[in-house]
């Protein structure tokens, strides 16, 4: 009797079709991330988690900027994976003290972009919201600094991109941005940072 394989979970099959129209891009994007994320950690023992993010970050890039989603069938199982594989770095490194950093970092960078969310609904979605939390998390581990870094970089970047936008008269006032991929060029930005004065 042959054997069939058994279908992938249904969280799973949806990450996939949210990555397949952009597959080709995250496939050559994803390894340059990876090898990012393993310097950009040290590497240690939160190396994992860092790759996962970085990964999971490229297509969340990819989707956004072409749709302007950010997929909880993404978002959500990553934030899961990443929050348990700092717990693991935390256990075999002893670094509590990190732990507690990520998950406050978590919460308080959620907690800015949810504020800003309820300011105003259409310039902040609730998928960024969700994002926060994954990327509070990763860059709150490496220290204050980084969180801060990782929460004023996006608008940073996202101001300049947006003026010069505005003045090539590629986009006018009331054009939609997607900002997930600002966020996620401003974590990256920041944890670089982070690893240079290291």
């Amino acid at each position: 009797m042959p054997i069939t394989p058994s279908p992938a979970p249904p969280i799973l099959r949806r990450a996939l079709d949210e990555v397949a129209p952009h597959r080709r891009a995250v496939a050559w994007a994803s390894p340059v991330a990876a090898l990012w994320a393993v310097w950009a950690s040290g590497p240690g023992w939160a190396t994992p988690a860092v790759v996962v993010a970085a990964v999971a970050g490229v297509a969340l890039f990819a989707v956004d900027a072409r749709s302007h989603r950010l997929p909880d069938a993404i978002t959500v199982p990553t934030t899961v994976a990443v929050a348990a594989l700092l717990l693991v770095a935390a256990l075999a490194g002893g670094t509590w003290d990190a732990a507690l950093r990520a998950l406050l970092g978590a919460l308080a960078l959620a907690g800015g972009y949810l504020a800003l969310h309820l300011i105003n609904r259409a310039g902040l979605g609730l998928g960024d919201v969700k994002l926060a939390v994954l990327l509070g998390l990763v860059s709150a581990w490496f220290g204050w600094p980084a969180l801060g870094a990782t929460a004023f970089l996006p608008f940073l970047v996202g101001g300049v991109v947006a003026i010069v936008l505005l003045a090539t008269r590629r986009a006018t006032r009331t054009t939609a941005i997607a900002f997930g991929p600002y966020m996620l060029v401003g974590a990256a930005l920041a944890l670089t940072g982070a690893r240079l004065v290291a």
